[in-house]
């Protein structure tokens, strides 16, 4: 996992003041999959917030050249990235596509939409990692269509370590404008959590599936 610490801090602290993150482990959600989770992260908020979504941008397409060279085309996975995606293609002035979860069931039954052609170079802009899969299943159907995946963006990731597994199987390398371990050093030292809470929140990135199932 690639990332630059002042813009993990910056991108974590702007994530914290709009609510995009939320920190609460004395009230736990609950995940889709059923896993208990001390954060929850909607970084679709983030497009509400001109000059939010302004940094996010820039520091997409600055970071994107920087670490993958500049590719031929931007790709948002569905739903959460297309509009932070679309933003980031035209800073770059790219064509930009996206991929669905899954092909539709009529018309051209497409997984990827937009004009793709086989060998191009593209970089895939993700909003949030958490194991990685869904993430990774984007990167296989833009390879299944002839895509040359040069690596993928993302704003945060929880640094679970099997997604690092993950990315590595698939052999993507993956950008992040911040993480779990800096949010966490912010969020205490911004006083957005005591620091009594800290030790849970690192526990629970350890083994978020098992954690507080007994509950």
């Amino acid at each position: 996992m690639i990332f630059n610490k002042d813009t993990a801090e910056k991108t974590a602290e702007l994530l914290l003041q709009i609510n995009a993150i939320k920190l609460n482990p004395g009230n736990p959600f609950t995940w889709a999959s059923g896993w208990k989770s001390p954060i929850y992260c909607d970084n679709r908020l983030i497009l509400s917030f001109p000059s939010i979504r302004n940094y996010v941008r820039d520091e997409f397409a600055k970071n994107i050249e920087k670490q993958f060279g500049k590719p031929d085309v931007i790709a948002g996975v569905a739903t959460g990235a297309i509009g932070i995606g679309i933003l980031v293609a035209e800073s770059l002035g790219l064509p930009f596509v996206y991929v669905r979860p899954e092909a539709k069931k009529h018309g051209r039954q497409n997984q990827v939409e937009g004009f793709l052609q086989k060998g191009q170079n593209v970089v895939v802009v993700e909003d949030l990692i958490s194991t990685g899969n869904s993430s990774l299943l984007a990167v296989e159907a833009l390879r299944n269509a002839g895509a040359n995946i040069k690596g993928m963006a993302a704003i945060f990731t929880y640094g679970f370590d099997v997604a690092e597994k993950n990315f590595q199987n698939a052999n993507i390398d993956l950008y992040t404008l911040s993480n779990y371990s800096n949010l966490l050093n912010l969020a205490v030292a911004k006083k957005y959590i005591p620091e009594e809470d800290l030790v849970t929140l690192q526990e629970w990135n350890v083994n978020p599936m098992v954690w507080r199932q007994e509950e």
